[in-house]
């Protein structure tokens, strides 16, 4: 397993230039180019070589504090005709720029020697209670420890401890596992200005605290546990949930904003546990919101419909799911073929491949179809930090998406008030085909008296609403992170997604429920959505070829094999 900073340098590595050769240096051996500005432990990180650190981070200030990045420097000496000297003494990687001709040892005698007194260290007041530990399986204390450490500890005095502190809404604080990085310190600073957390007493009984009255209850405060290398600070929600080796992290976005912040979605046997950062300089750069990282629960809410229902029987009980999808899709198609006209409402909370599917499924049914936008949550105003993360006010994740979707099939896209009113006064709407997917209530007083009590209404959706049993036909959809898509952020920018879990009990993607419909209606045989397959059918029309030319696909992490011995005993 790599550090993720590795990660995020190896992408800024990327260099070229048409002016002449670039200046190099060469660690442990081995060769590297740069740019100018970068430090050593950049380069180093650039060119997948690891360089152990804790305190840096590419988002926060160099502080140069852990010093286990130190290493052994050699470089040309301008007043002895160029010839290499080492430097005096061992210097920090993190804070030492990059200079042509530099020779630079992390494993020379003197460079291991110091990472192995750094780890003993850390090591001296520190627990060691790895197998409770939340951060097992993800703690660089442990790696280092093992890679860099003594095979044994020489101290034999007793321990000094630090309580658990509650920080903060989200957070806990294990005071003893803490090595002093300063990261959430400067996150507090640097990246919210809020100034939260703090460095509190000096030498071996200094430690992190909040200030006086002052909890840590900023947007972004979850950043804090992604930040900590080692098991200090905890996050309460995550806390003894499942150990980080069972769990798969699969490439998502942000399905609740309009960010479009890069996240990894962690799940075992269908559950999510947890949502983390990917780091994307041009959106989120390291970070996400709390409101992110938290507001997911509803895919798993106990309120959340899971299989078809008809308005004029009662639900079916699972074992009979297979016939309560083909009751209920016999029951919309009957109710969809009709001489009136058609309104179908599609969500900014969909995809831009579900908005395509459901489309082209209207107008199959009704080339004249009233198609518009559903509402678009809107909460305050967007509120952009110091660091350069904003949070944004807009609580949909693709209504540009879907409105250019639908627009690219030549609809009159109309937004949610223009709906409501095209259901208030057109009388010759005799079907609805509504769809949700929002994670709390959406459906307003007035919007339930627009649709009516007469015509003919599937809901496509996945919690309870005012419109849930008034629906003659409801279908269970399936969330984003029960299938693959796209969405369109706040700025414009298209990104693929994958799905990380199997849709919950006997729900499907609107996608798929689309193309059923279409299916059944024409009397064709059924096929099986597909995503990638959905963008290159968008891309065939002149004004969506960007869903093949601009899309960022997630990158799909590698498997690295441990670099553990194991023998057969």
């Amino acid at each position: 397993r790599h550090h993720p900073d590795l990660h995020a340098c190896s992408r800024m590595a990327r260099f070229t230039s048409m002016k002449g050769p670039m200046p190099s240096i060469t660690i442990n051996g081995r060769p590297a180019e740069f740019e100018e500005g970068q430090s050593i432990l950049e380069v180093a990180l650039a060119q997948e070589q690891e360089i152990p650190h804790y305190c840096w981070h590419p988002g926060l200030s160099v502080v140069a504090n852990c010093r286990i990045c130190l290493a052994e420097i050699w470089a040309p000496n301008p007043r002895n005709e160029g010839k290499l000297e080492p430097m005096p003494k061992l210097m920090p990687t993190c804070q030492t720029m990059a200079q042509d001709g530099q020779v630079v040892y992390t494993d020379s005698p003197k460079a291991v020697a110091n990472q192995r007194s750094v780890m003993e260290l850390l090591l001296i007041n520190h627990p060691v209670d790895c197998p409770v530990c939340d951060q097992a399986g993800e703690c660089y204390l442990q790696d280092y420890a093992y890679r860099y450490g003594r095979a044994s500890s020489r101290f034999e005095e007793e321990k000094i401890k630090q309580p658990k502190k509650d920080i903060g809404e989200h957070v806990l604080l294990y005071g003893d596992r803490c090595i002093m990085c300063t990261r959430c310190v400067r996150f507090t600073r640097e990246v919210t200005g809020t100034e939260e957390l703090m460095v509190q007493g000096r030498g071996a009984t200094e430690e992190i605290d909040v200030f006086p009255g002052k909890g840590l209850d900023n947007e972004l405060s979850g950043n804090v546990v992604d930040l900590c290398p080692v098991g200090a600070l905890l996050d309460k929600d995550f806390l003894f949930a499942q150990r980080v080796w069972f769990m798969t992290k699969t490439p998502s976005i942000d399905g609740i904003t309009a960010s479009g912040d890069n996240i990894s979605v962690e799940h075992n046997n269908g559950t999510v546990f947890r949502l983390k950062p990917r780091p994307n300089a041009s959106i989120n750069k390291w970070w996400i919101s709390d409101e992110i990282r938290y507001g997911w629960k509803f895919i798993h809410d106990e309120s959340r419909h899971v299989m078809p229902m008809l308005r004029s029987r009662d639900e079916w009980p699972s074992p009979k799911a297979a016939e309560a999808w083909t009751a209920s899709m016999e029951a919309a198609t009957k109710g969809l073929k009709s001489d009136g006209r058609l309104a179908m409402m599609v969500s900014p909370m969909l995809s831009c491949e579900d908005a395509w599917h459901l489309g082209q499924m209207a107008l199959s049914i009704d080339p004249q179809a009233v198609i518009g936008v559903g509402p678009v949550p809107f909460n305050g105003e967007d509120k952009s930090f110091p660091g350069g993360y904003t949070v944004r006010a807009e609580k949909a994740p693709n209504a540009r998406g879907v409105r250019r979707v639908l627009s690219a099939l030549g609809i009159d896209v109309l937004d949610a008030v223009g709906m409501e009113k095209a259901l208030s006064s057109n009388t010759s709407i005799d079907r609805v085909i509504l769809t949700g997917n929002y994670p709390s209530e959406w459906v307003t007083p007035s919007f339930a008296d627009a649709v009516g009590q007469e015509r003919f209404l599937l809901l496509i959706d996945t919690l309870p609403n005012s419109l849930t049993s008034r629906a003659d036909v409801f279908l269970p959809g399936a969330t984003w992170m029960e299938k693959a898509g796209t969405f369109e952020n706040v700025d414009g920018i298209l990104q693929s997604f994958e799905q990380a879990i199997e849709p919950v009990d006997y729900c499907k993607s609107e996608a798929q429920i689309a193309m059923d419909l279409q299916s059944a209606l024409s009397g064709q045989k059924p096929t099986v959505f597909n995503a990638a397959a959905t963008r290159q059918a968008m891309a065939s029309q002149a004004a969506l070829d960007r869903f093949v030319s601009d899309v960022t696909l997630p990158k799909v992490p590698q498997t690295v094999e441990s670099d553990m011995s194991i023998i057969e005993l």
